[in-house]
């Protein structure tokens, strides 16, 4: 079984077990450092872990609940429940996400939203897709070609003086939108590694760019600017990031 076989095999696997948590109803409670956590969240990220060590032994492992674990070049990047809160509130707009990065490159990301029907992928080198879930006919998917700044949609989590025309984002899913050519960027700057490392691949594959704030692509830094590749080195200077 090659790796998005094996990726996708896991993520259905741990979407049903989500999904089923989900319309069961959960209770939530508070880790020490004040995220939200719920049974599920435990459940789905040890059922991944469990899944992807079968058939991949010596790969190792960072997830948002159980921490990092082995010593491999192959690295499983997990948040079993994205948005527990939305999960725990009964709102649908939650995820299950997670990357495989290779000698520090993500390679490949599968996100799903069951309670949505949806789900989007990305293999670098071989585009991002989305279809609906479970899978059927996928489409591929295109970032915006939008040049300039005072046409484009740009959304940014929290007020950011230096983008004062970005407005609070319209939809629970705006990295979608993005990916979609709905939107043309997204500032983020916070959450974790996990929280990025698909959206970053995915929206790299979609022909977009991300940067972080030390002027790098990697999802450890808090988050960062997403956004098509023509507005990108604009927006950056905006930001007063590193180019």
């Amino acid at each position: 079984m090659d790796d998005l076989a094996l990726a996708f095999s896991a993520a259905d696997l741990a979407a049903q077990l989500a999904l089923a948590h989900f319309e069961a109803g959960v209770a939530v409670s508070l880790q020490p450092d004040g995220s939200p956590v719920t049974e599920a969240d435990l459940a789905v990220e040890h059922l991944l872990r469990k899944t992807l060590a079968a058939a991949r032994p010596d790969d190792g492992f960072l997830g948002e609940e159980l921490g990092e674990t082995g010593d491999s070049d192959r690295v499983w990047i997990i948040d079993p429940i994205d948005g527990t809160r939305r999960f725990s509130g009964g709102d649908p707009h939650w995820r299950v996400q997670f990357a495989l990065e290779v000698d520090g490159v993500t390679e490949l990301a599968v996100v799903i939203s069951p309670a949505l029907g949806r789900c989007w992928w990305a293999v670098r080198g071989g585009g991002a897709f989305e279809s609906s879930w479970p899978r059927a006919e996928p489409r591929r998917l295109q970032v915006s070609t939008t040049a300039t700044l005072a046409t484009a949609v740009l959304d940014a989590l929290g007020n950011n003086p230096r983008l004062p025309t970005a407005r609070p984002p319209a939809s629970p899913l705006p990295l979608v939108e993005l990916v979609r050519g709905e939107i043309d960027a997204f500032l983020i700057e916070r959450y974790y590694k996990w929280d990025h490392a698909p959206w970053i691949l995915l929206v790299e594959e979609a022909g977009g760019r991300f940067t972080n704030p030390t002027g790098t692509n990697t999802g450890d830094q808090g988050g960062g600017l997403y956004s098509n590749a023509n507005l990108h080195p604009e927006l950056l200077k905006a930001l007063n990031y590193p180019l």
